[in-house]
């Protein structure tokens, strides 16, 4: 449990990281992040957290609370890309394909993706 638990928070973090890459967390990305952890994330696994929410809305929690404290996209990145190292069998062919799809979905959500969600995006690729 704990270990998928600190998958979700990590994911959040990549998620806040994409989204941040730009300096701006607009309103179209928290939505697109939303959307998609309640359509695909929930029906990842059948982990609850002690409160007995689904552990997936880990994701959204940590991705607000960095919104809110505003660090840098490039730290939260090296964050996940840490976890992703240490942790690699939590990285299956199938999560690896829906961080992509949620990733490439929060950086298309706002008039197309910048330049500095591309890069992000190419890194991110190269780890997957």
């Amino acid at each position: 449990m704990q270990g998928i638990q600190k998958l979700y928070q990590n994911l959040g973090k990549l998620f806040y990281a994409v989204a941040a890459s730009d300096k701006v967390v607009r309103e179209e990305e928290k939505n697109a992040l939303k959307n998609i952890v309640k359509e695909e994330w929930l029906d990842v696994d059948d982990f609850k957290d002690e409160y007995g929410s689904d552990a997936a809305y880990l994701i959204e929690i940590i991705f607000d609370w960095l919104d809110e404290n505003e660090p840098s996209a490039f730290s939260a990145f090296n964050d996940f890309k840490d976890f992703k190292k240490d942790h690699e069998e939590f990285f299956t062919p199938g999560i690896n394909k829906l961080i992509w799809k949620t990733a490439d979905q929060i950086a298309s959500s706002f008039s197309g993706k910048n330049k500095s969600e591309l890069i992000m995006l190419s890194e991110l690729k190269a780890i997957l």
